[in-house]
């Protein structure tokens, strides 16, 4: 084969797979959303099964949906019959994706959780199938022609599969609300999960370890606190507001302007326009304001400006947000 027929049996591949997704957006009707209020109202887990090329479906179909706050598992169909039955509960889901929907297999595992009145949720190219029949909801995920040239080999329709698995996952999370938090919660060791880190998931909090000072402090106070506190002194009224921050730049400055200074006020020396966040920031966005206004820490407020804790360069290094 030359050159030229390598790039269209490409070429070909890619068309029909991608016309086998675009033909599921008229398939999606009142099914998928029964499919929909059934996961979204999961108590227990969603199992996910197939044989051979869907069985490798259905293991990413699992990964996405506990991925995005629907606890899902792998059942291979076999492996069920010798003992991994045993880990289906009641209040468990059933979901198994066939091309034909005539896999002996699946059809014992769908026999044996029906026994126990788990719903079942099916991904096949056969709509008259058995297992279609024996679901209590069939989404259609069928195929013109596999991009195989022999028309034999799982291609297009493991491709339908997948996406019908991603947009039944989409749609889940969008009706159970799973928001940029969840999903931060549930990466937290990954970029992305790094990348939706707040403030909140690093601040210190505690009293022991947040600097602050009151407004008639002393400068030597101030020096005090500025050097065991790492560098970053908020100043606060009796309320705890954030009235100014100090930082030893604020000192240097205000002490080459001035012959005795230990006993002056903090007040005279410090920033009154302070750089702040809340703890709900963006912990990337803090970092974006560390970097534009050159400071190393940022004390964090509430609602009312009051002093909840403060978040530092270091600690937005530690947690890998730069």
């Amino acid at each position: 084969m030359n050159r030229s027929e390598l790039v269209n049996a490409a070429r070909r591949v890619l068309h029909l797979e991608g016309q086998a997704v675009l033909q599921l957006e008229d398939r999606i009707d009142e099914s998928f959303v029964r499919a929909v209020e059934l996961l979204a109202a999961l108590k227990g887990r969603a199992i996910v099964s197939g044989v051979g090329k869907s069985g490798i479906i259905a293991r990413k179909v699992a990964a996405t949906l506990t991925s995005t706050g629907t606890p899902a598992f792998f059942m291979h169909p076999v492996e069920s019959m010798h003992g991994d039955l045993g880990m289906v509960l009641r209040d468990d889901l059933l979901i198994v994706i066939s091309k034909s929907g005539e896999s002996d297999e699946l059809y014992e595992l769908l026999r044996m959780v029906k026994r126990l009145g788990v719903a079942v949720i099916a991904f096949t190219g056969g709509t008259s199938s058995t297992l279609a029949h024996e679901s209590d909801v069939a989404l259609d995920v069928s195929v013109a022609e596999e991009a195989c040239p022999h028309d034999l080999a799982p291609t297009a329709s493991t491709t339908a599969a997948l996406a019908m698995g991603d947009a039944l996952a989409v749609a889940v999370l969008i009706e159970k609300g799973f928001t940029q938090d969840d999903f931060a919660k549930l990466h937290p060791g990954g970029a992305l999960g790094r990348r939706l880190l707040r403030v909140s998931d690093v601040m210190l909090t505690d009293p022991d370890k947040v600097p602050a000072l009151p407004q008639d402090a002393t400068l030597r106070e101030a020096m005090l606190e500025i050097a065991f506190k790492r560098g970053t002194v908020p100043i606060v009224d009796s309320d705890r507001r954030i009235v100014g921050v100090i930082t030893a730049g604020d000192l240097t400055r205000f002490i080459d302007n001035k012959e005795e200074f230990f006993h002056r006020e903090v007040w005279e020396a410090m920033n009154a326009e302070p750089k702040t966040v809340t703890a709900d920031t963006l912990a990337a966005e803090a970092f974006y304001h560390m970097e534009k206004y050159g400071i190393m820490a940022l004390p964090v407020r509430d609602e009312e400006n009051r002093l909840t804790g403060i978040v530092h360069l270091h600690d937005l290094m530690r947690a890998r947000v730069v």
